[in-house]
């Protein structure tokens, strides 16, 4: 069910985001109609391009939002079975040296090998 509802609020935000794509649209052709110099009509585009990209970015973040919201509810309900390595296992070949743990090997012993 958290799935329904992330999904729900990720088509509202695309949908806030199309709104805003279209306002930011419309305020650059006017924009760019009302301007008379070409440095003028320059501005209007660039503001365009800086709204959509702003929407864009919003509607990232609420579908960020959204996925943090519903993580509670899927993640950390579920108890593992067994507990311990999954089939891993310490590093293969000479017998760990207690003198030396953090190297797997006795490291006098890899001059005469």
């Amino acid at each position: 069910m958290q799935t329904a509802k992330v999904k729900a609020k990720d088509m509202v935000s695309s949908a806030k985001e199309k709104v805003k794509e279209g306002a930011a649209e419309v305020q650059g052709k006017t924009g760019k109609a009302a301007s008379s110099t070409h440095g003028e009509k320059e501005m209007a585009k660039e503001e365009e391009r800086a709204h959509k990209a702003q929407a864009k970015a919003q509607k990232h973040q609420e579908k960020a939002e959204h996925r943090t919201d519903a993580a509670p509810g899927r993640h950390g309900t579920r108890v593992p079975i067994t507990a311990g390595t999954h089939g891993h296992h310490g590093p293969v070949g000479a017998p760990v040296d207690p003198a030396y743990p953090g190297t797997g090997t006795n490291p006098a012993a890899e001059k005469y090998i």
